[in-house]
Protein backbone atom coordinates (compact mmCIF):
# COMPACT_ATOMS: atom_id res chain seq x y z
CA UNK A 1 0.00 0.00 0.00
CA UNK A 2 1.21 3.62 -0.71
CA UNK A 3 1.06 6.66 1.90
CA UNK A 4 1.93 10.43 1.25
CA UNK A 5 3.76 12.06 4.20
CA UNK A 6 3.50 15.75 4.55
CA UNK A 7 7.00 16.74 6.61
CA UNK A 8 6.74 19.99 8.34
CA UNK A 9 10.44 21.41 9.51
CA UNK A 10 10.87 24.45 11.83
CA UNK A 11 14.11 26.09 13.50
CA UNK A 12 13.81 25.19 17.27
CA UNK A 13 11.84 27.76 19.26
CA UNK A 14 14.70 28.54 21.50
CA UNK A 15 17.26 29.40 18.25
CA UNK A 16 17.48 32.34 16.40
CA UNK A 17 15.70 32.15 12.76
CA UNK A 18 18.40 34.96 10.62
CA UNK A 19 15.75 34.70 7.53
CA UNK A 20 12.74 34.91 9.79
CA UNK A 21 14.02 38.01 11.19
CA UNK A 22 14.79 39.67 7.89
CA UNK A 23 11.10 38.56 6.50
CA UNK A 24 10.13 40.02 9.88
CA UNK A 25 11.83 43.57 9.58
CA UNK A 26 10.64 43.73 6.16
CA UNK A 27 6.98 43.53 6.76
CA UNK A 28 7.33 46.70 8.18
CA UNK A 29 9.17 47.79 5.32
CA UNK A 30 6.26 47.13 3.38
CA UNK A 31 3.30 48.47 5.46
CA UNK A 32 2.39 45.39 6.99
CA UNK A 33 4.01 46.01 10.65
CA UNK A 34 1.08 43.79 12.40
CA UNK A 35 3.07 40.65 11.21
CA UNK A 36 5.54 39.60 13.94
CA UNK A 37 7.92 36.77 14.78
CA UNK A 38 8.16 35.22 11.12
CA UNK A 39 9.87 31.91 11.42
CA UNK A 40 10.90 29.94 8.12
CA UNK A 41 10.60 26.25 7.53
CA UNK A 42 10.44 23.28 5.25
CA UNK A 43 7.53 21.49 3.94
CA UNK A 44 8.48 17.88 1.95
CA UNK A 45 6.34 15.56 0.89
CA UNK A 46 7.07 11.87 0.10
CA UNK A 47 5.68 9.05 -0.81
CA UNK A 48 6.63 5.42 1.08
CA UNK A 49 5.41 1.91 0.15
CA UNK A 50 4.07 0.35 3.46
CA UNK A 51 2.53 -2.87 4.78
CA UNK A 52 0.19 -0.39 7.20
CA UNK A 53 0.06 2.97 8.36
CA UNK A 54 2.30 2.13 11.53
CA UNK A 55 5.18 1.14 9.12
CA UNK A 56 4.94 3.94 7.20
CA UNK A 57 4.99 6.12 10.25
CA UNK A 58 8.00 4.17 11.67
CA UNK A 59 9.72 4.64 7.63
CA UNK A 60 8.72 8.20 8.14
CA UNK A 61 10.19 8.92 11.23
CA UNK A 62 13.62 7.06 10.48
CA UNK A 63 13.83 9.36 7.45
CA UNK A 64 13.24 12.15 9.58
CA UNK A 65 15.47 11.44 12.22
CA UNK A 66 18.66 9.77 9.49
CA UNK A 67 18.22 12.06 7.00
CA UNK A 68 15.77 14.92 6.65
CA UNK A 69 16.06 17.44 9.81
CA UNK A 70 18.94 18.28 12.28
CA UNK A 71 17.26 17.17 15.34
CA UNK A 72 20.18 19.61 17.08
CA UNK A 73 18.79 22.69 15.55
CA UNK A 74 14.98 21.49 14.25
CA UNK A 75 11.99 19.92 15.13
CA UNK A 76 9.29 18.03 12.66
CA UNK A 77 5.87 16.95 12.90
CA UNK A 78 4.41 15.15 10.34
CA UNK A 79 1.02 13.62 9.24
CA UNK A 80 0.06 10.75 6.84
CA UNK A 81 -2.16 9.57 4.36
CA UNK A 82 -3.08 6.53 2.31
CA UNK A 83 -2.83 7.45 -1.66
Amino acid sequence: MKFRAEIDVMPLKALLDPQGKTVTASMKNIGLAEIDNVRIGKHITLEVEAADEATATDKVEEACKKLLTNQIMESYEFRISAL
